[in-house]
């Protein structure tokens, strides 16, 4: 069973150029920048158990993700997750269809990875906002914001796609949140 664990925050687009700026000077390793589309499937039985899968589709690869909301008593938030490379995601999101789930939600997203002694960090921009999330255990997270001098900020404790729900735009039964 894979427990991804994250602390996500939202950020200014200036707070964002220095953080950037600090992972750099800390000698964090840049990973790269891509775009992604992230389209979200559900049905009733999913929804009730907090779960939702997943196609993210960027430039050089598709991936299918599971992923189930997990209690914790930390600011991190853990999900379940399972995730695998796909060779086609039009085939794949017409075998979800066909075997009852449906798209409820797509939002587009840019970003930049870089990593950290024992982090992964990501700077993202939505449409609706810039945010950063630190992924790894609740210790080296907590190490990282130390290190960034970010206690300030603000935690923001709905994922991307409750995000996307409250400020996307409705298509048909899809809600949207895509750039331009």
């Amino acid at each position: 069973m894979a427990i991804e664990i994250e602390k996500k925050y939202r950020l200014t687009p200036e707070r964002s150029e220095e953080i950037a700026a600090s992972l750099v000077a800390y000698g964090a390793e840049y990973c790269g920048a891509v775009f992604e589309e992230n389209t979200l499937f559900s049905n009733r039985e999913l929804f009730e158990t907090g779960a939702v899968v997943r196609i993210r589709i960027t430039d050089d690869r598709s991936t299918i993700a599971f992923k189930q909301r997990q209690k914790s008593e930390s600011d991190a938030k853990q999900h379940l997750e399972y995730e695998s490379v796909i060779g086609d995601a039009e085939s794949v999101q017409l075998i979800l269809e066909k075997i009852g789930l449906r798209p409820i939600l797509v939002y587009e997203k840019k970003r930049k990875t870089y990593r950290l002694r024992d982090t992964e960090i990501v700077l993202d921009e939505l449409p609706f906002g810039s945010y950063m999330e630190i992924e790894g255990r609740v210790t080296a997270i907590a190490e990282a914001e130390m290190l960034l001098g970010i206690e300030d900020l603000q935690v923001e404790y709905e994922t991307y796609p409750r995000l996307t729900a409250r400020l996307g735009v409705k298509t048909g039964d899809v809600v949207e949140a895509r750039f331009g």
